[in-house]
């Protein structure tokens, strides 16, 4: 900041407010995991949310080229946990797909279920075997709307399916899909399904 002539004002109590009100958890938001190597020459790249990586052979891809990675996500609940010694709360999680609806105004959304159970079952792991502190988890989200990364509504995200097509054209008739109600029996059992 110095270097950029950027100076910082502190009055004399502001030292103290920093001591005594710090933070009580970490915030996170996790979909997929990030590679990196020394070089990248031949190597396959990886989409992602905000810059590419490199691909992770080992690793299956969403539609939009980003890696899905379980494993990733108790490592990533991990290094916080053991880095800053706070509670964590996860508040952005989820798979952004293409749903079909079907003649009978259904949408067979397995994909996300598999990627949610897997994660949420990761999730439970670092809790009950690593002694991670998790305060809260956010599935990324609860109804379909424009993605923020893409800007397309196409980009579907919720367990409720709205009616609407990347140009804005459509009814907004809310439809829930299949993950719609998985989600509710996680909900509802409390998870009960991971503790295995």
């Amino acid at each position: 900041m110095e270097q950029l002539g950027v100076f910082l004002e502190m009055e004399s109590e502001d030292a103290n407010l920093l001591r005594e009100h710090t933070v009580d958890f970490i915030s996170f938001s996790y979909y997929s995991s990030r590679v990196a190597a020394a070089t990248s020459s031949n190597q396959e790249t990886a989409d992602a949310n905000v810059f590419a990586s490199l691909r992770n052979p080992y690793l299956e891809v969403s539609e939009w080229g980003w890696q899905i990675d379980p494993k990733g996500f108790r490592t990533t609940m991990n290094q916080l946990y053991d880095r800053y010694q706070k509670p964590l709360f996860v508040v952005e999680n989820g798979l952004g797909a293409m749903d079909t609806v079907t003649e009978t105004q259904e949408i067979h959304d397995s994909y996300r279920i598999d990627y949610l159970q897997a994660h949420i079952q990761a999730m439970h792991d670092a809790i009950k075997h690593d002694g991670v502190e998790l305060w809260g988890y956010t599935s990324w989200g609860c109804i379909d709307l424009v993605s923020a990364s893409t800007g397309e509504m196409s980009k579907r995200y919720g367990y409720i399916h709205v009616d609407y097509d990347d140009t804005g054209k459509g009814t907004g008739k809310r439809t829930p899909k299949q993950s719609y109600y998985w989600y509710k029996d996680v909900i509802a059992s409390n998870g009960a399904m991971f503790d295995k």
